[in-house]
């Protein structure tokens, strides 16, 4: 059983498996108390007063108690953010790592923001942004797989756009904030914009990844393997 979780865990791309493994270990060592959420949770007041910049990052790896809901955010990053890297993002690291990076930077800005206006908003108040990190990254595939048939614990069908609103409605049934939802699909819906739908509309990129990140991560060569066509095949 150890030896079939091990190769499971080798088989997992670099930033899924490093996102994963980071995640595991922030909550675990909270449910722990090896450290503490008190010093990893996002506030803003003490990254500039204090220079306590790691709280940019640490936020986005704890995901609260150790119990089902834990175990369930856990299953749709390793599949979600496996599959985009996979499939989408195959043999381009450095370009999945920098829509990690833009979609954290953009969620952070929209909770500082929403911090800083006279009139309070719901959504300013989110201290850890792990979870809408990980629905933007349901939401991108999404998108990006417009025809995947899916289902909700055989209830239902529905195709793959639909699924971010399939949980986001199950996550106000069972009790908890639509705002974490929604932030991770309003930070997927932009990423999804102007990388697959601006680009078409004008033929230009707004969205490139820095030459230094693309240095940490050299892109690797994918060979794609086409069948040979059969005549007469429907296509």
């Amino acid at each position: 059983m150890a030896q079939l979780v091990e190769e499971w865990y080798r088989q997992i791309p670099i930033i899924t498996r490093s996102y994963l493994t980071l995640s595991v270990l922030t909550t675990a060592g909270c449910a722990l108390e090896v450290i503490s959420p008190l010093n990893v949770y996002l506030n803003p007041m003490r990254v500039v007063k204090h220079y306590e910049v790691w709280r940019l990052v640490t936020n986005f790896f704890y995901f609260g108690r150790l119990d089902l809901d834990f175990l369930f955010h856990m299953f749709f990053l390793a599949r979600y953010c496996k599959l985009l890297e996979e499939t989408s993002f195959r043999g381009r690291t450095a370009d999945f790592f920098f829509m990690l990076l833009f979609g954290g930077s953009l969620l952070t800005l929209i909770v500082v923001l929403g911090g800083m206006v006279s009139f309070p908003l719901p959504f300013a108040e989110i201290l850890f942004l792990s979870n809408s990190l990980t629905f933007m990254m349901v939401y991108v595939w999404s998108r990006r797989n417009p025809y995947v048939h899916m289902s909700f614990l055989g209830l239902f069908s529905f195709t793959a756009p639909y699924l971010p609103w399939v949980l986001l409605g199950f996550s106000v049934m069972v009790g908890s904030s639509p705002w974490v939802d929604l932030l991770g699909m309003a930070a997927g819906h932009v990423y999804y914009f102007l990388e697959d739908v601006y680009p078409q509309m004008t033929g230009r990129r707004v969205l490139k990844t820095p030459g230094l990140i693309k240095a940490l991560f050299p892109e690797e060569i994918v060979v794609v393997h086409r069948p040979p066509a059969v005549a007469g095949a429907v296509h």
